[in-house]
């Protein structure tokens, strides 16, 4: 891919992110917090299923089980809603890093690499809520802050964009061959998303890198995990809905990228000093 090609596509990309600037950021918020809201919402549908799976794999008791259950509904669905309206950011960041601590030991799969490392990419999407509600680090629109400003944003912000990358591990294990043309489309999801995301890592050309992420993982989220074509009676509904809401979250990381821009620690930083 020629520089002059790549060019045009940045050109292409800061017009239509300086279109959307305003909403932007709401945007983001949503879509990072996406999965915690239907997770809460699951949690009140389906009280009965989950106290009971939580007593029988601890043997806790109904009181404990219950008291997992009301709080994984309320520390999603009341902290969400307060990041949404941008009010108290940091102890609802807090509250939801603990929900996923809590449900990451509470659902046994501490040592399931693929929901463990879902669950480490939505918290680089909280670690970027945490980096925004700082304040001081500069967005794209306001220009990238240098290496020897907000330093601590600056670390946040590769932290952030690290752990959302590893969501993409999480696609090697999902190679079932059961449908060919599906298994295709993985195969392409990662070879396709698998540079982008390094590229994002490692803060290289990371706005558009992010840019053509986002567009991918949307169009691809839809085509693999339409949950709303299953049964709502069947596993593969909530299977497949957690999946949606999971990629959603990522994709709400990804425009928290772009609407922070890379950050100090990134090459795309290093090379104005070339």
């Amino acid at each position: 891919m020629s520089s002059d090609f790549i060019k045009k596509l940045e050109d292409q990309s800061d017009v239509v992110l300086r279109k959307t600037k305003d909403y932007l950021p709401f945007l983001s918020r949503l879509c990072l917090v996406a999965t915690f809201l239907e997770d809460g919402v699951r949690m009140w549908y389906q009280w009965k299923e989950q106290s009971n799976y939580i007593n029988h794999h601890w043997n806790c008791g109904a009181f404990i089980a219950n008291s997992f259950v009301i709080y994984n509904l309320l520390g999603q669905i009341i902290p969400s809603g307060l990041v949404l309206a941008r009010k108290y950011v940091k102890i609802c960041v807090g509250v939801l890093f603990g929900v996923v601590l809590t449900q990451t030991v509470g659902y046994g799969i501490l040592f399931d690499v693929r929901f463990l490392l879902r669950n480490v990419a939505l918290m680089g999407g909280l670690v970027l809520l945490l980096a925004e509600d700082m304040g001081e680090a500069k967005t794209m629109f306001a220009g990238v802050p240098t290496m020897g400003e907000n330093k601590p944003q600056n670390y946040m912000q590769l932290a952030g964009r690290v752990l959302i990358c590893l969501m993409f591990l999480t696609l090697l294990g999902e190679m079932s061959f059961d449908n060919f043309f599906t298994e295709i489309v993985r195969a392409v999801e990662i070879i396709v998303g698998l540079p982008l995301m390094i590229c994002v890592c490692i803060g290289y050309k990371t706005k558009l890198a992010s840019c053509v992420l986002v567009v991918w993982l949307f169009i691809i989220n839809l085509y693999l995990n339409p949950f709303w074509m299953y049964n709502k009676s069947r596993a593969m509904h909530d299977f497949v809905k957690y999946d949606f809401f999971q990629t959603l979250s990522v994709i709400g990381g990804l425009l928290y990228v772009i609407t922070l821009g890379p950050g100090g620690v990134s090459f795309d930083e290093h090379k104005k000093n070339w």
